[in-house]
């Protein structure tokens, strides 16, 4: 991995020949037609450095966790983070500077977990959200309102369910994989606390959980789907009422339902619950064995905090995101009406991302719980039980770290 990563960075030219240092940046590969070029004309704007885009399909995160312990790696790199190991192995540059003036301007959300200690470590470059889709048509001929609360879901999915249609999708898992804190949220709870404390330690979240073993018990959930939930394929076939998916998809279901569907978050649950959203943002980082690090923080201002026009192209020219400026999300006209705007309101009303101090360990721990809940109808507390016990003990590893 080290070798692969090392090899072949870009350094050596074939950037945008602005004057200045040469800047290797790298991106994941995206599924959507023309980001790579749009990334690659980016670049090939900016006149103070010679910026080099590496496209890196792929295993992305391992690919750059390997090459940030080298010396040949980006300069200039999107992170689905950084994680917290980068962030205390001081692998990345603290960028808390760029944002003076404009920090108030992107959204709480998906800045939350790129902060550490009160510095923030990359800038966010787009919001992904994931969210209900429901096909109007089929609720309003079952006689079924649009759920707002998860007893309204369960009992929902339910009365829709038919010998042809399922309910609802969750996922070809049942939800275990998706759906991660999302109910925890709807119940009033937390994954971690503001003081770094297990968040979900409360009765509220086995009541939640256990509702959606009885979505499973009832056989109200699609299971075995051609396409798992991050595809909409199952929703515009016909072969579930409503479905859990993302705003990537809201195109293509837009052009194959009309205005037969409505957008809902995840719905509250119990006196103290309230609509959960889950948001994540990839964000750009700079690698601290940079050269150039001062050049690259140059960089990754012009590029992700004021050139606004690209921004907004780079989130909805070729796929379909909300930009992760306040300011663009309410300006940007594809995002002003319909079921796109009920998004992006919701997003930023009840928009949560996992936080920084959830690590993998703690988020296999709970999946696994969560599985065994959905599925197998294993005891909500008793299971809980066992992941606050893991994830007290993981939390207390990170911090002792610290």
């Amino acid at each position: 991995m080290l070798t692969a990563c090392g090899g072949n960075t870009g350094r050596g030219g074939g950037g945008s020949g602005g004057a200045g240092p040469r800047l290797a940046q790298w991106y994941h590969q995206y599924g959507e037609t023309g980001t790579e070029q749009a990334v690659e004309r980016y670049a090939a704007a900016y006149g103070k450095a010679e910026v080099t885009v590496q496209w890196r399909p792929g295993s992305y995160d391992e690919q750059t966790a390997a090459a940030l312990l080298t010396e040949s790696g980006p300069d200039v790199f999107e992170v689905n983070g950084p994680s917290l190991d980068q962030i205390q192995g001081k692998q990345v540059v603290d960028l808390t500077d760029l944002f003076a003036g404009v920090k108030d301007d992107f959204s709480p959300a998906v800045l939350a977990p790129k902060t550490h200690d009160g510095r923030i470590w990359a800038v966010p470059q787009v919001i992904d959200t994931q969210f209900l889709y429901y096909r109007k048509s089929l609720l309003e001929d079952a006689g079924v309102r649009p759920p707002r609360t998860l007893d309204a879901l369960v009992d929902a999915a339910k009365a829709l369910t038919t010998k042809k249609t399922k309910g609802l999708f969750l996922g070809n898992d049942g939800g275990a994989g998706v759906l991660g804190g999302t109910p925890l949220h709807a119940a009033g709870l937390e994954l971690v606390t503001a003081d770094g404390k297990v968040g979900f330690d409360d009765p509220a979240a086995a009541r939640a959980l256990g509702k959606l073993h009885r979505l499973y018990a009832d056989r109200s959930l699609l299971l075995g789907a051609p396409a798992d939930w991050s595809d909409p394929s199952a929703f515009v076939q016909g072969l579930t009422a409503m479905q859990w998916s993302g705003l990537w998809a809201l195109p293509v279901v837009k052009k194959a339902l009309g205005d037969d569907f409505g957008v809902l978050p995840f719905p509250a649950d119990g006196s103290g619950g309230k609509p959960s959203v889950p948001v994540g943002a990839y964000g750009a980082a700079v690698s601290a064995r940079s050269e150039h690090k001062q050049a690259a923080k140059a960089f990754v201002k012009w590029l992700w905090i004021e050139k606004t026009d690209y921004q907004e192209d780079f989130a909805l020219s070729y796929g379909f995101h909300i930009p992760a400026r306040l300011s663009l999300a309410k300006k940007a006209a594809k995002l002003r009406a319909g079921a796109a705007a009920d998004v992006v309101r919701f997003t930023t009303d009840h928009g949560y991302a996992q936080p920084l101090l959830w690590t993998p360990a703690s988020q296999t721990a709970y999946q696994d719980g969560l599985s065994r809940v959905i599925k197998d109808g294993a005891n909500p507390e008793s299971e809980l039980r066992s992941v606050v016990r893991k994830v007290t003990a993981e939390l207390d590893r990170v911090r002792k770290k610290a």
